[in-house]
């Protein structure tokens, strides 16, 4: 597959991904449970993609552009991460600079203000299938062999611990990051 295919295929879901980095996740997974177009040679998994993430939410920058890049580098190396981070922003900032210009126009119209109550629910639709998508790649192993073993104890432990305490102390989300990366090595996970 050439760089264009994957520039065109990241550029597509940068045009309908509303909501932010988090919601091209279930176009990833599309891909991934797709075996012809990008992932014909079904080098793109669900479990590669929650390892993705897990990376893409350590490092610095957008979720999004993260996710992007690091599939692209695993597709085609070097320029393969630029050609999938180029293509998933390139809709964000034409779009931009297109309702930049409109938006000062027509800025209290009901039409525009009924468009964007509208996508809000779209936006909160995504980010939620992929908060659940999230949450099942870290939790549940769907391989193993008899029922006790689907849910990954170890793992669902570390979430509810980390849930709690970002509930009640509300400190900087590094520490957490920091402290579950640390737990993960400790137990060997």
């Amino acid at each position: 597959m050439s760089l264009f295919f994957l520039f065109a295929s990241f550029f597509t879901i940068g045009l309908f991904s509303v909501g932010g980095g988090y919601a091209i996740l279930p176009f990833l997974f599309a891909i991934a449970d797709n075996s012809e177009g990008i992932n014909a040679a079904g080098w793109l998994t669900r479990e590669l993609i929650g390892n993705m993430l897990a990376v893409a939410q350590s490092l610095p920058g957008a979720v999004g552009a993260n996710l992007s890049a690091y599939t692209g580098f695993h597709y085609a190396g070097p320029g393969g991460a630029f050609t999938a981070a180029l293509g998933l922003t390139a809709p964000s900032v034409i779009i931009i600079m297109i309702v930049a210009r409109i938006f000062k126009a027509f800025k209290e119209s009901p039409s525009v203000k009924n468009l964007f109550s509208g996508l809000r629910p779209a936006a909160a639709g995504l980010l939620s299938a992929a908060a659940f998508w999230a949450l099942s790649l870290a939790l549940w192993n769907a391989a193993a062999p008899v029922w006790y073993e689907h849910i990954r104890w170890k793992e669902a432990l570390i979430f509810i611990a980390l849930f709690v305490l970002v509930l009640k102390f509300k400190k900087h989300p590094v520490l957490y990051v920091a402290f579950a990366g640390v737990i993960g090595v400790v137990l060997g996970l």
